[in-house]
């Protein structure tokens, strides 16, 4: 077991909201072994130089096989194909600081095991299988003439899968789960991005929804919603659905509802003002951009409303295809409207309980995966940094190994 010290680091303190007076962290193995001591004997000693040493970052909506915007061409793709192109964008994701991924549809069980066994060089995910769609519903990508019986459901470049009726859903997400799912996934409301269903329509009956949430309950995990308007996410927090994801269009008492009932929320701000910027040029069919400013224009207001009602937010940007390379404006997006320290508590621990695996990622303390980053600067001073990591990621280590070394100038 190799066991490494990092010294002089800064450390986040969510409390205090600033960082800490320069420490030492020591790894042993995968874990952190101790934060304050000495540098055990032996130990491979690295020299932070007062830089930040944070917890590595998740991301809690994203898409690992979605490597165009073009959602057909990713659903005929051989299988092959899409878990290379998979690869691909989580090494990516791995070189900007995130060492762990909440796939909301797509990625399978051999991508997670492909990590795990150091084929592919990226974060961990945490898959939920495929995303749960009726038929017409928002990863239904067939176009109203096309009367063919499914949608290239289960291949792998897919992000959902067609079901109806609670029958159907019942066996589906059980499925899943023996697949290796750790939550399941419901499209609750339209989207953006698929070509049949308005913004405002509700999907799925409550029925099929109570069995979604009774199959995830009864193997111990929660049932995540694609929503967008008001009244598809209060039937969803009624329904005790509890990850919800966008949320645009959220109400203060709906809002407060949520936080009641225990959910927390994903927006995903990014995922618009990339597809405003570029959607049209990168094939968006018509219907599709009529959608955006719908959703867009709300974003910044639904997070001072989920932030005055206590309901807890995980940070996600569900950027598909070529607009991946927007990722890090979701940090300037936030922080027109949220504090550095809920940002930072977005990216961290928030998004390790959105994982299920709170005290495990997302925290810098004995005993905890060793899932760091070392940057240039302050990001209590300058939260938006984390989204430039040319300019300040340094170091990025993962199970206690250095995945990226970027370089610690003297």
């Amino acid at each position: 077991m190799t066991t490494s010290a990092y010294t002089n680091a800064c450390l986040l303190d969510l409390h205090a909201e600033r960082l800490s007076r320069p420490t030492t962290v020591v790894v042993e193995g995968d874990r952190i072994a101790s934060i304050g001591g000495e540098a055990p004997a032996g130990a491979e000693v690295i020299d932070l130089g007062g830089r930040t040493l944070m917890p590595g970052l998740i991301d809690s909506h994203f898409h690992v096989v979605a490597h165009s915007l073009d959602l057909w061409a990713n659903a005929v793709a051989t299988d092959s194909l899409a878990a290379l192109r998979a690869a691909k964008i989580m090494e990516e994701l791995l070189d900007c600081g995130f060492t762990t991924v909440r796939d909301l549809g797509g990625a399978d069980l051999g991508l997670v095991q492909a990590v795990d066994d150091g084929l592919i060089d990226g974060p961990d995910l945490v898959i939920c299988g495929k995303g749960l769609s009726t038929t017409g519903g928002h990863t239904d990508l067939r176009a109203r003439t096309d009367i063919r019986p499914d949608a290239l459901s289960w291949r792998l470049g897919n992000m959902g899968v067609l079901v109806d009726g609670v029958d159907n859903v019942r066996y589906t997400c059980r499925k899943m789960l023996k697949e290796g799912a750790k939550f399941i996934k419901v499209m609750a409301n339209g989207g953006v991005s698929s070509p049949n269903d308005p913004i405002d329509s509700i999907q799925y009956s409550r029925d099929e929804i109570l069995a979604m949430v009774e199959e995830a309950e009864n193997a111990n995990t929660y049932v995540s919603a694609h929503v967008y308007h008001d009244k598809a996410i209060r039937r969803c927090v009624e329904l005790g659905v509890k990850s919800l994801e966008h949320c645009n269009l959220i109400s203060a008492e709906t809002a407060k509802l949520a936080a009641e009932k225990g959910c927390f929320a994903v927006p995903t701000l990014v995922a618009y003002e990339g597809l405003k910027l570029e959607g049209a040029a990168l094939g968006l069919g018509r219907a599709e951009q009529a959608k955006i400013d719908i959703v867009r224009d709300k974003g910044l207001e639904s997070l001072a409303i989920m932030r005055d009602a206590g309901l807890p937010m995980a940070f996600g940007t569900d950027l598909l295809g070529q607009l991946r390379k927007y990722g890090g404006m979701e940090f300037d997006l936030l922080a027109k409207v949220l504090s550095p320290t809920e940002i930072l508590r977005s990216v961290t621990e928030i998004g390790a309980m959105a994982c299920r695996k709170s005290g495990e990622i997302g925290v810098i303390a004995e005993g905890a995966r060793a899932d760091f980053i070392v940057l240039d600067g302050n990001p209590f001073d300058d939260v938006t940094l984390l989204g430039r990591p040319k300019d300040h990621l340094r170091l990025v280590v993962k199970a206690g190994r250095v995945a990226r070394d970027f370089g610690l100038p003297a």
